[in-house]
């Protein structure tokens, strides 16, 4: 079943939000088996060989772009292109995170490591602890750090402690979060930084340094030698607003609006994956979204390659409805106006009490 037009709300559960859970490891492993037959856990090497050649050749013409034009603002297409080819870059990084790329698990953390922190510029180890805790607990509030409070309120809890001018913008947080996100490249570098020089463990810490200071170090030496001051100011900051709308607008669709679970809830793999999540369908989505459309089969087969995941798609959605299991998809203007009204709705409770949730009744506390 589909569920494109909903209203999006919080849940907040410590039962089993319903469906056939009479075996529900059985029934995981009976959808991974048929998709394992299908051969689409098979790695798809070449594609992404071709997709980093083809990327490399957008970067490289980029480059050329910016060398021709030297000193004129046209220079700002060039770095709204090269926000975008970063961000291309990102999405290879994050599939060579998951074992999408290669056989081996070491050459796909050296992809993936040298992409994100030598072409991208943020932290491969900060990523992948961030991210390995999402896809372990999606929406699942104290264990998913997507989903913990920022600038952006996930539930009305969170949303009720925001006094001030931090609660007007609360409030309005659902209006505010795409323009906020143009600030979201400058906060991933940031990180990335406080990663490899923070005190926290850090896998391969010092090959991490050697990538990421030189890779930003030489980018803004390079802009600033070639540019006047006032436009190389202007480029850098356009590159990174796009990087980092780009970024936002990718990966904001897959789970926003979609049920938040209670930190003790009690909800098998198969349904805590399906029913936090949310595809995006739409012609060239895949390529938009680095594969990411495909969200609910990404979670349930994090090593797949983005070029089977239409077919397990079709598995998946199948095996759902056969089980009563909620399978929710929209397209991706849809799914912004869905993300827009759920952050405004948890908004509505900043220095207030938290509004009471409808859905909470539904499945018990």
């Amino acid at each position: 079943m589909s569920d494109a037009t909903a209203s999006p709300v919080v849940i907040f559960t410590k039962t089993k939000p319903g469906g056939s859970r009479s075996n529900p490891t059985t029934e995981y492993s009976s959808l991974l088996r048929t998709v394992r037959d299908a051969g689409l856990l098979r790695r798809r090497t070449g594609f992404y060989v071709m997709m980093f050649s083809l990327i490399t050749l957008a970067l490289g013409g980029a480059i050329a772009g910016f060398v021709l034009l030297g000193n004129s603002w046209y220079q700002l297409l060039i770095a709204g292109a090269l926000g975008i080819i970063l961000t291309q870059y990102a999405f290879l990084a994050h599939e060579a995170a998951h074992r999408q790329v290669f056989e081996s698990g070491r050459a796909n953390d050296i992809a993936g490591r040298t992409l994100a922190n030598l072409f991208v510029g943020i932290s491969y180890s900060w990523w992948m602890t961030k991210h390995s805790r999402h896809h372990a607990n999606p929406n699942v509030i104290g264990k998913d750090m997507d989903i913990e409070r920022d600038f952006v309120s996930f539930t009305p809890e969170d949303a009720a402690r925001a006094t001030g001018l931090y609660g007007w913008a609360t409030r309005r947080q659902g209006y505010l979060f795409f323009p906020a996100l143009l600030l979201e490249g400058i906060n991933l570098h940031i990180l990335g930084f406080k990663t490899v020089f923070g005190r926290d463990r850090v896998d391969r810490r010092w090959v991490e340094i050697s990538m990421l200071v030189p890779r930003v170090a030489l980018y803004v030496a390079v802009i600033f030698m070639f540019l006047p001051v006032g436009m190389a100011f202007a480029f850098i900051g356009v590159q990174v607003a796009v990087f980092g709308l780009y970024m936002g607008a990718s990966f904001a669709p897959n789970h926003k609006g979609m049920p938040i679970l209670a930190h003790d809830s009690k909800v098998d793999f198969l349904r805590r994956q399906v029913l936090t999540s949310r595809n995006i369908t739409g012609l060239g989505t895949t390529t938009f979204m680095g594969g990411l459309n495909y969200q609910i089969e990404h979670h349930l087969f994090p090593n797949m390659p983005r070029p089977h995941l239409a077919k397990a798609r079709e598995i998946a959605k199948e095996y759902c409805d056969s089980h009563n299991i909620l399978y929710t998809e929209t397209t991706l203007t849809e799914s912004y106006g869905i993300v827009i009204a759920y952050l405004n709705r948890v908004g509505l409770s900043a220095g207030g009490d938290p509004f009471d949730c409808p859905a909470a009744t539904q499945f018990g506390r």
